[in-house]
């Protein structure tokens, strides 16, 4: 009988990790059903590009699949019982009864989602970029205003820097802001922020800096100081939350609902369970937790499926440190800051600007959506055979003979 491994979500970590586990395991041995709400694949890195009106190249998982044994279902998770090995389902379109699935193996990666962290107004008059439904309501609600109009982006992290740069380059005859909490790029090398810095005055954005935003209205936002900031349309980037699945159930999760993982990104309450991505609480370098990014999520993602296929198999476990190298920012389609970091993430002197800049993110961007689309390409054939395992008591687990 089959191994059984699930993998919930399909962005870039639970694609490229559904790849690789169908690389490294016989087809024979496993069944991996790879499940996701929609049958394309999402650029989540390229929403603010969407938002603007730019077209993106659509990646159907049926052709990013075909021939590797990845069985795709097209379905909304709506719930996981780790203790008794399912997870509940229901059609992506919301039709038809809910469906129990039962796994032997569960890979988590149902990522994120903003976060209006409360504030009031942002869920009923903010728009979002977490999203691709998110990123066509804002392209339409652009689309409508007329030249001169204020638009705010809130937040001044990766994400606010690229939809602020975005809707300037794209629409210059905006009055466009942002709202930053501390100082914009603060966290920067000098050189960094010095370019960013240039790249906003040339676009003409009007930077509000060490401005809380604690409420948002139709036509405005306010800050903890008493300002008073118009906007037509306001786009909220602060952040962003986990999933609400894993905090509804006896998983070990963070106060913010992460799932606590080891090293090889196995849940530490259920050793059947492992997390990646957005979903997951890994620690770093440094024994700091890694940030909520494609970059994070990569490395997750091949250490959750060299593990899994090596605990299966008897193999060796993964010991690769995990560690970052850059952080990539577009500013607009000919600007760009590639920022070199620590291996825990903080910048160093060191950074590249200008139109290279830019064509490297760009490089990086398509590098992503590749490996995504071609998730078993390069890696050498090694498929073992996977080992019986002892049933553990109260375990429905089946393995081959």
């Amino acid at each position: 009988m089959q191994h059984r491994i699930i993998v919930l979500g399909a962005g870039y970590t639970g694609a490229v990790a559904a790849g690789r586990l169908a690389r490294r395991l016989r087809r024979e041995d496993v069944a991996i059903t790879l499940v996701n709400a929609e049958p394309d694949f999402v650029e989540r890195v390229r929403m603010h590009q969407l938002a603007v009106g730019q077209s993106l190249k659509p990646r159907p998982f049926s052709e990013m699949f075909a021939g590797t044994g990845v069985e795709l279902k097209l379905a909304k998770v709506t719930g996981v019982d780790a203790d008794r090995r399912t997870v509940a389902v229901r059609a992506a379109n919301g039709d038809g009864e809910a469906e129990e699935l039962e796994y032997d193996t569960l890979v988590y990666a149902l990522g994120s989602g903003w976060n209006d962290h409360g504030v009031p107004g942002a869920a009923e008059h903010a728009h979002e970029l977490a999203s691709r439904p998110g990123a066509l309501r804002l392209r339409e609600r652009l689309a409508r205003l007329d030249a001169g109009q204020p638009v705010v982006v809130v937040g001044g992290g990766l994400t606010g820097l690229e939809a602020a740069t975005e809707i300037a380059e794209a629409r210059p005859d905006l009055d466009v802001s942002l709202a930053a909490r501390d100082a914009l790029g603060d966290w920067l090398s000098p050189r960094g922020s010095r370019h960013l810095r240039k790249v906003f005055a040339k676009l003409g954005i009007t930077v509000h800096e060490h401005a809380a935003v604690t409420a948002v209205e139709a036509d405005r936002v306010t800050t903890a100081d008493g300002r008073t900031i118009p906007a037509a349309v306001t786009v909220w980037t602060t952040g962003f939350a986990v999933h609400p699945i894993a905090q509804a159930t006896t998983l070990e999760v963070t106060g913010t609902g992460q799932i606590v993982v080891d090293g090889t990104m196995r849940s530490v309450s259920h050793p059947d369970v492992y997390a990646i991505g957005d979903a997951a609480m890994a620690m770093g370098p440094g024994d700091k937790p890694l940030r909520m990014s494609c970059a994070s999520g990569g490395f997750t993602a091949w250490q959750a499926a060299e593990a899994v296929a090596a605990r299966l198999t008897g193999g060796k476990l993964p010991n690769v440190p995990i560690r970052y190298f850059n952080q990539c920012i577009s500013l607009g389609r000919k600007e760009g800051l590639i920022q070199y970091v620590t291996a825990d993430d903080r910048a160093v002197r060191a950074a590249l600007t200008g139109r290279l800049a830019a064509t490297y993110k760009e490089l990086v961007c398509k590098g992503a959506a590749w490996s995504v689309a071609n998730p078993t390409f390069g890696l050498p054939i090694r498929r073992r055979r996977v080992l019986r395992e002892p049933a553990r008591a109260g375990s429905a687990v089946r393995t081959p003979a």
